[in-house]
């Protein structure tokens, strides 16, 4: 049992206590200074026990009346909600490259703006995150609790993983022991990437993993004309920027891959997307989604409490009745 407005049950509170002192005070029937003489004659044709009935009454209906404006709630309603959605892993490639600033502000900043905007988009969906570099890590398992993962995705940076370079394959090969079941059609991987790949055995982990029942969709940032890669390092002035450069010293140029992240996505069953400059590109992705068939992630029961304040009400309507209709005067013969 709960009250609406608990606050309201402050006036019982005050109208028990001012009861309480009217009953220990009352020294004579009527007038509390008068005479006992003079208390005897007013209430000659008085029926004190109907008196005392009739004040009870009063009593109950005002006590009834401010539990019933309190808004009691009593019992509950139960209702069956299903939780319909996709398995969606996010896979974040971490590697140095994504610090590249051919897109704004950069590659990874850029991936991380969208991706928040596609997990605050979903409903009911469960959402993992998988980093990446040389090695993959699971970083937030399978959930449905999404500000959770807003959280681990803002503290994605390129420093997370000390194993350097770009290896897409364990990726997929980590997204695949992501699931627990076996169950096809409700399982997709959103691999975000600049496309580059020290393995090559991607688009064959594509392949299987889709006859596995993975859906790869790849989502390539960056440009086709490519960027620097900036070297940010604590030993490095904060307003020193760096560039990384091959073993002859000549400066290294970034550039998406699309051409690759295509054929990964063809032979994982997916699409390929964009994330441009142009805002909300995230859309697209989101949209794939929607049109998914979705699978029964969860159920469970809805309990909220009935407000019955109504039969309240009519006790304390009934009990000022009675006030009305009992009669304290003596009938004269």
């Amino acid at each position: 049992m709960s009250f609406r407005f608990s606050w309201v049950l402050i006036f019982l509170i005050i109208h028990i206590g001012f009861w309480l002192i009217y009953q220990s005070k009352r020294n004579n029937f009527i007038f509390y200074r008068s005479s006992k003489k003079v208390d005897e004659i007013i209430s000659s044709d008085l029926n004190k026990n109907k008196i005392k009935i009739k004040n009870r009454f009063l009593f109950f209906g005002i006590v009834f009346l401010i539990i019933a404006a309190s808004g009691p709630q009593i019992g509950t309603m139960v209702r069956p909600i299903e939780r319909k959605g996709v398995d969606l892993v996010i896979a974040f490639d971490t590697s140095i490259s994504m610090d590249s600033e051919d897109v704004t502000p950069s590659r990874l900043s850029k991936a991380k703006f969208e991706i928040s905007n596609l997990i605050k988009s979903l409903k009911g969906d469960r959402v993992s995150i998988i980093v990446f570099a040389g090695t993959s890590h699971l970083y937030l398992p399978l959930t449905t609790d999404y500000e959770a993962a807003l959280l681990f995705l803002n503290e994605i940076d390129t420093e997370m993983i000390p194993t350097k370079g770009t290896v897409l394959s364990s990726a997929i090969s980590k997204g695949l022991e992501t699931f627990t079941d076996e169950n096809d059609k409700f399982k997709v991987m959103v691999l975000v990437s600049d496309g580059e790949d020290h393995d090559g055995r991607a688009i064959e982990l594509a392949h299987k993993a889709s006859k596995a029942g993975l859906m790869i969709n790849t989502v390539g940032v960056g440009s086709k004309s490519g960027s620097l890669i900036p070297i940010r390092s604590k030993k490095i002035a904060s307003n020193t920027v760096q560039y990384k450069r091959d073993n002859k010293g000549k400066l290294i140029t970034s550039v998406l891959n699309e051409n690759n992240l295509r054929q990964i996505a063809s032979a994982g069953g997916g699409s390929y997307f964009w994330f441009s400059n142009s805002a909300e590109s995230y859309l697209d992705i989101f949209q794939a989604i929607e049109r998914m068939e979705k699978k029964t992630i969860s159920t469970h029961e809805y309990s909220e409490y009935e407000d019955r304040y109504q039969f309240v009400a009519l006790v304390s309507l009934f009990c000022f009745i009675m006030t009305f209709i009992i009669q304290t005067r003596l009938k004269k013969l």
